[in-house]
C-alpha cells in the first residue's frame, strides 16, 4: 500500500513550528501543528507527517526506507541528488533525493551527535558506529568537494548456516577445521562477506568453548550460547578515554578465552594476536583485507613492522601461530560473494612465511585440490578429498 503524498513545505512547516515548542513529533502534536498551519488533512496523512518528522529529527530521514529494505546492506549518499544502495546484487541507484546539501549535512551532523562525534567545519569528516550496530561515515565540503557524503554500512539481519555460504565440500573442510581448532584467518576485499562467513564458522564452535570477541564495531553474529563481546571505544573531544583493540585483546586474555576472535586485525593488535596464537590459544581466527592469499604474510608483516617487530621475527610468530586462510571473493559487477581458496602457511628455507593452496573453489564446478591439501587433510582430519 502506497503512503499518502505530504508536500515538503508543509512538513518543513511544521517541523519549525514543534522546534520552537521543543515537542515531540507525535500524531497528536503533528496534528495540533497542523491545525494551527490551518491544514486540513485527514489521519492518514497526519500519520505520514508524523512519520516523515521522526525520520528527519530521530531518523534517518529520507533514507528511512532504505535502511528498511531487507537486503540492503549500504547505503551511499554523494551530495543531495546522488544516493545509491547495496543489496547484495552490486549498487544501484535510487530514486531518493533531498531538498539540497544543508539537509544532507544537517542529517550526517545528527547522526555523528548519536554516535557521540563531532562534525563540523574543524572535524569534517566522523567513521563511528550508531546506536543499533549502523556503521557511519560521513565527510563535508570543502574536503568533499561535490557535497556532504555519507556512507551507512547496516549489520547482518540474520546469521547465515555456513551451508548457506559455502558450496559442499568447502563446507566440510571449513567443519573440520574449525572441529580440529586450527588457528586460521578469513580474508578479502572490502564486501566480500568476510564478517559474514567468521560469523557462520564461529557458529559451529563447541558450545563447550567460551568465545572472545574483539571488534571495532559489534558485527560478528554467531549463533553460540557462549559469546563474550568487546568493544573499542574512540576518545572523547579532548582526547582521552579511547580504548584500541590491542588493549581489548590484551584484556581478552585475562578473561579465559576458548577461541579468541579479533573481528578485523588492522593495526598493532596483530602483534598480541600472533603472540596469543602462540601460547597455548589454538582455535583462534580473525580478518584481514588482502586481495589475495598469496598477499597475507607481506600484509601482516607490514602491520607489524610497523608495530615494532622484525621481519624475521614476524615470519616466525605466523609460522607457528596461524594454521590457515580462507580467502573470499565478490564475483564480477558486484555479484554473490564465495569462498575462493582454502590455503595453509607455510615455513620456506629462508623463515619466510608463503601461502600454499590446499583447496581451490572455480566460480562453477568442483573444488580443486592443491599442493597443501594432504597437509590439511593431517591436520583436519575430516577433511574430504575432492574427487
Amino acid at each position: 500500500m502506497s503512503r499518502p503524498a505530504v508536500s515538503p513545505d508543509l512538513v518543513e512547516a511544521v517541523r519549525v513550528r514543534l522546534a520552537r515548542t521543543g515537542a515531540e513529533p507525535s500524531a497528536a502534536q503533528v496534528a495540533a501543528a497542523l491545525r494551527a498551519e490551518r491544514a486540513v488533512l485527514g489521519d492518514a496523512e497526519v500519520l505520514a507527517v508524523a512519520r516523515a518528522l521522526r525520520a528527519d529529527l530521530i531518523g534517518a530521514g529520507p533514507l528511512e526506507p532504505l535502511l528498511a529494505e531487507p537486503d540492503v546492506t549500504d547505503v551511499l549518499v554523494n551530495g543531495a541528488r546522488d544516493v545509491w544502495v547495496d543489496a547484495g546484487d552490486g549498487l544501484r541507484r535510487t530514486s531518493v533525493v533531498f531538498p539540497g546539501d544543508d539537509d544532507v549535512r544537517r542529517l550526517a551532523q545528527r547522526l555523528a551527535a548519536a554516535a557521540g562525534r563531532r562534525l563540523d567545519d574543524a572535524c569534517p569528516y566522523v567513521d563511528a558506529r550508531l546506536p543499533g550496530g549502523v556503521r557511519l561515515h560521513a565527510i563535508l565540503p570543502p574536503v568533499a568537494s561535490e557535497g556532504t557524503c555519507l556512507s551507512l554500512r547496516l549489520p547482518p539481519r540474520r546469521s547465515f548456516t555456513l551451508e548457506e555460504l559455502v558450496p559442499g565440500q568447502g563446507a566440510a573442510a571449513i567443519r573440520a577445521m574449525i572441529v580440529s581448532r586450527l588457528a586460521f584467518l578469513v580474508t578479502g576485499g572490502t564486501g566480500t562477506g568476510k564478517t559474514t562467513l567468521l560469523s557462520a564458522m564461529l557458529s559451529l564452535a563447541s558450545p563447550r568453548e567460551r568465545l572472545l570477541l574483539v571488534e571495532d564495531s559489534s558485527e560478528l553474529r554467531p549463533i553460540h550460547p557462549h559469546v563474550v563481546r568487546l568493544e573499542t571505544r574512540p576518545s572523547n573531544l579532548e582526547g582521552a578515554g579511547g580504548v584500541g583493540l590491542r588493549d581489548l585483546v590484551r584484556q581478552a586474555l585475562r578473561m579465559r578465552p576458548d577461541r579468541l576472535v579479533v573481528g578485523e586485525v588492522r593495526g598493532a593488535e596483530v602483534v598480541d594476536l600472533l603472540a596469543a596464537l602462540n601460547t597455548g590459544h589454538d582455535g583462534g581466527c580473525g580478518t584481514l583485507h588482502a586481495n589475495n592469499p598469496a598477499d597475507v604474510p607481506a600484509r601482516l608483516e607490514a602491520l607489524a613492522c610497523a608495530a615494532g617487530m622484525t621481519r624475521e621475527a614476524v615470519h616466525s610468530q605466523i609460522a607457528a601461530a596461524l594454521d590457515a586462510v580462507i580467502h573470499v571473493v565478490r564475483d564480477p559487477g558486484g555479484g554473490r560473494r564465495r569462498v575462493a581458496e582454502i590455503c595453509l602457511l607455510e615455513r620456506e628455507p629462508s623463515g619466510l612465511v608463503r601461502v600454499v593452496p590446499a583447496l581451490t573453489f572455480p566460480a562453477q564446478g568442483a573444488p580443486h585440490p592443491g599442493p597443501a591439501l594432504a597437509t590439511l587433510i593431517t591436520r583436519a582430519p575430516n577433511t574430504p578429498r575432492p574427487p
